[in-house]
């Protein structure tokens, strides 16, 4: 990936890692045990990153318009305009490939709509404004939220973390997580 130069390219790039994170966690866990939930009120693995899709789809959607306006609608009324077959994604296999796929196109799109764009103001869920930028950096704070929140089904299910795994392989011999050495 190229040094990013400007302000944009540089939050596209941490959504990036952010992103590839987030599939990481997912293609560890065993595509039989992707139903898992933590207690029975809690979302499943598949629902968490079926609503991390819709989340990051309604707000690029919202982002790239003239009017932004996240505040226009309920958020289940956005998400049946923008991302209404997101359920239909009910594998490992469809949430990896969804989630690549509208990582990509929303890089591209962003890119085209470019600094400028996303350095307008405009209205935000609770009616306030603020810039395309800093609601699209909040968009990625959310995913790395889930992200964390998926790292602990991996634990629940007696598996490692693939950013753990990272660390071991990154430090070896430098790391142990049962002394924090």
């Amino acid at each position: 990936m190229p040094v990013p130069t400007t302000h944009l390219e540089e939050t596209l790039a941490k959504w990036y890692n952010v992103r590839r994170g987030l599939i990481r966690e997912i293609s560890s866990i065993p595509p039989a045990r992707v139903t898992f939930r933590a207690t029975l009120e809690m979302r499943s693995i598949i629902d968490v990153v079926q609503h991390v899709l819709e989340f990051s789809i309604i707000t690029v959607e919202e982002l790239l318009r003239e009017d932004t306006n996240l505040h226009r609608a309920s958020m289940s009324q956005l998400a049946n305009v923008y991302a209404p077959n997101i359920s239909r994604a009910d594998t490992q296999e469809k949430l990896v490939n969804l989630l690549v796929e509208q990582y990509k196109d929303a890089d591209q799109r962003l890119r085209e709509a470019g600094d400028l764009h996303l350095q307008q103001l405009v209205p935000k869920l609770d009616g306030t404004k603020e810039t395309r930028m800093i609601i699209l950096q909040d968009t990625i704070q959310h995913e790395m939220y889930h992200r964390g929140q998926l790292t602990v089904y991996v634990r629940l299910l007696g598996l490692e973390p693939a950013l753990t795994k990272d660390l071991h392989t990154a430090l070896p011999g430098s790391f142990n997580p049962g002394t924090m050495e």
